[in-house]
């Protein structure tokens, strides 16, 4: 996920059934590029059904070479071979996952609105950090909301790369781009209307 500029970070919506293996490889598709990473982020189900509905989704990210990243779940991820996990603060330590996962594995934290995880997640081996929730977001509610000004201050002084999640679309996130942001992490922005036409909107944004 180590790519120059900022690139986009897809979190799946709660329904990834149905016609959804063909929106995400619309979405891809239509960012011709943009699209580093997707998410697998789907609560209240066992793993068996977990895997039946990644095993598409995570065909099309091999495929299109787009790294396929479970929410929360170091176990799941084990048992897909996902190419990495994303954690919260309360799902387990960098350090774990990367027993479990190997030493290729991509490893993300959240880190809301604090320097302090964020530090603690690097030195703990974490491959990609992530603030926010920058704005609301009706995905998933937050009561952090950190500024901009996070963004430069990681990218001027640490190498591995930020996120930045929550809220954000194509209509604002320019100042997020701009402040330092690796990646995007969007959900409601791509999936709520067109996916082809609303990632393309994020490509013209991100490109200016």
């Amino acid at each position: 996920m180590n790519e120059p500029g900022c690139l986009l970070y897809l979190i799946s919506p709660q329904d990834v059934g149905g016609e959804f293996p063909e929106r995400l490889e619309r979405a891809i598709v239509a960012g011709e590029g943009l699209v580093a990473a997707f998410q697998f982020r789907v609560k209240g189900i066992d793993q068996h059904e977990a895997a039946r509905l990644a095993e598409p989704l995570q065909a099309i990210c091999a495929r299109h070479d787009v790294a396929f990243i479970v929410n929360d779940d170091i176990a799941l991820a084990k048992r897909l071979k996902a190419d990495g996990v994303h954690l919260g603060q309360g799902d387990g330590e960098p350090k774990s996952a990367r027993e479990e996962l190997g030493k290729d594995a991509q490893i993300g934290v959240t880190c809301h609105d604090s320097r302090h995880f964020a530090m603690e997640a690097g030195e703990a081996g974490a491959d990609y950090v992530a603030f926010g929730s920058f704005f609301p977001s009706t995905t998933k509610a937050s009561d952090h909301r950190p500024q901009v000004e996070i963004l430069e201050w990681w990218s001027q002084l640490f190498e591995i790369p930020c996120v930045a999640i929550g809220g954000i679309t194509p209509d604002n996130c320019a100042p997020v781009v701009a402040a330092g942001a690796d990646f995007l992490a969007v959900s409601a922005a791509v999936w709520v209307g067109d996916e082809a036409a609303n990632v393309k909107r994020f490509k013209d944004v991100i490109s200016a």
